[in-house]
């Protein structure tokens, strides 16, 4: 496997992963090739953000409109790494790999069902006041739930 830049120990990494999203591939996400769009993953990796983020109580609905705060995508990458075809089924699995004061560096991994890993990728998303713009820092329970989730104790 080609080397990728923000991951060390590829075998150490992808063990990491934990929570992920089945997706089958509709025949819309293929190009004229017949596989996968090189656009896809990245709708993919939403669906995965999403609702991991459900999954460890953030953003709840009937919170979403009292916020004055929302997450917003900073950057993403994505390195491929096997061809994907219609109608196969996949794994997206995401983590996080890092918290700062107003930002969380995601991970993410897409493999097929015997486990080939077909790619891979990181992005970062941003805790941001929903009127100016600005980012603003994660609230303590916020980043305890994030260091929860990386079982890392905060002290």
């Amino acid at each position: 496997m080609k080397k990728i830049s923000y991951i060390q120990d590829f075998p150490s990494w992808k063990a990491g992963f934990e929570f992920f999203v089945p997706v089958k591939v509709r025949f819309s996400e293929t190009d004229m090739f017949g596989h996968l769009n090189n656009t896809v993953p990245f709708v993919y990796f939403e669906t995965a953000r999403i609702e991991y983020i459900h999954y460890l109580g953030l953003y709840r609905q009937d919170l979403k409109e009292m916020r004055e705060t929302i997450p917003v995508v900073a950057n993403q990458q994505c390195d491929y790494i096997r061809q994907v075809y219609f109608d196969e089924e996949l794994n997206i699995y995401v983590k996080i790999n890092e918290v700062g004061n107003s930002s969380v560096d995601l991970h993410y991994l897409g493999v097929k069902g015997d486990d080939t890993v077909c790619f891979t990728g990181r992005g970062t998303i941003v805790n941001i006041n929903k009127n100016s713009g600005k980012s603003v820092p994660w609230t303590s329970e916020e980043r305890e739930i994030f260091f929860k989730a990386m079982n890392v104790n905060v002290v």
